[in-house]
């Protein structure tokens, strides 16, 4: 099954917009294997944040931004759930290259 058929299958559905930006966040993932479903998820959701972290974006427009970030994180733990042995070691992984982000954001930000 392809990422995009076992996203179709996550309930609840999220709204038409919300799914439309992460079928752009993922973009080609889309395409992969839904055992691959962590790691594409995480890493589009990175992106995205690294996007917002990069542009300061902070206005109600971007909200959408945000809420696929926190949307794609979900789902890559959802995923990984599949997998509880390697859960707490994908945690770990996921919270360092997440907060590593801010870090390389700006040279002002919190450390």
């Amino acid at each position: 099954m392809t990422l995009a058929r076992w996203l179709d299958d996550r309930r609840p559905v999220p709204p038409p917009a919300l799914r439309a930006r992460i079928d752009v966040a993922l973009g080609d993932s889309l395409q992969c294997d839904e055992r691959d479903a962590f790691d594409a998820c995480l890493v589009a959701g990175e992106r995205v944040v690294e996007s917002l972290l990069r542009e300061n974006a902070t206005t109600r427009e971007t909200a959408i931004d945000l809420l696929a970030a926190d949307a794609l994180v979900t789902y890559a733990f959802e995923a990984a759930s599949d997998r509880p042995a390697e859960l707490s070691s994908r945690a770990a992984d996921a919270m360092s290259r997440i907060a590593a982000l801010a870090s390389k954001a700006s040279p002002s930000a919190p450390r």
